[in-house]
C-alpha cells in the first residue's frame, strides 16, 4: 500500500491535481494583488488580472510542457517548474506586451513566487509525512 505523501506526490489523483493548480492559480493571484496595493493601483478585479495573466501563462506553460499534473506537489520538479515558468515566462509576456520588466520588479517576483509557489509545497508535503508518521504509531 502506498503511503500517503507517496500517493500525493506520485501519480495524483484529478482532485489533487485540481487543488494544487487552483493553489498556484490562487497565489500567483495573490501576488499581482499584492503588487498592485504596493504600488497604490488598486485592486479592481481587472487590474489584478491585468497584473497576473503573464504570469498565469508561464505558470500554464510550465504544467503543460513538464507534465506538472504527474507530480503537483513534488518541490522538484514541479513547484520549480511552476515558479521559473512563471517568472521567466511571464516576465518574456510583460516585455513583449509593453509592461514594464525591470530588475528590482524580477527580483521580488522571483523572492515571492518562491516563497508562495515552493512554500505551499513544502508545507503540505511536510504535513503529510507528519501524518502518516503519526499514523504509523
Amino acid at each position: 500500500m502506498r503511503s500517503t505523501e507517496e500517493t500525493a506526490t506520485q501519480r495524483s489523483a484529478p482532485r489533487l491535481i485540481a487543488a494544487a493548480a487552483a493553489a498556484d492559480t490562487a497565489l500567483i493571484l495573490t501576488f499581482a494583488a499584492i503588487g498592485r496595493d504596493a504600488h497604490s493601483r488598486g485592486e479592481s478585479v481587472a487590474g489584478v488580472l491585468l497584473t497576473a495573466w503573464p504570469f498565469l501563462a508561464g505558470a500554464a506553460a510550465a504544467w503543460l510542457l513538464l507534465r506538472v499534473w504527474h507530480r503537483p506537489l513534488a518541490v522538484w520538479p514541479a513547484g520549480v517548474a511552476v515558479w521559473l515558468g512563471a517568472v521567466g515566462i511571464g516576465m518574456v509576456i510583460r516585455a513583449l506586451t509593453g509592461q514594464a520588466v525591470v530588475l528590482p520588479f524580477i527580483i521580488v517576483a522571483l523572492l515571492s513566487l518562491a516563497v508562495f509557489l515552493l512554500g505551499y509545497r513544502l508545507l503540505v508535503t511536510g504535513l503529510l509525512r507528519l501524518r502518516r508518521s503519526r499514523q504509523r504509531g
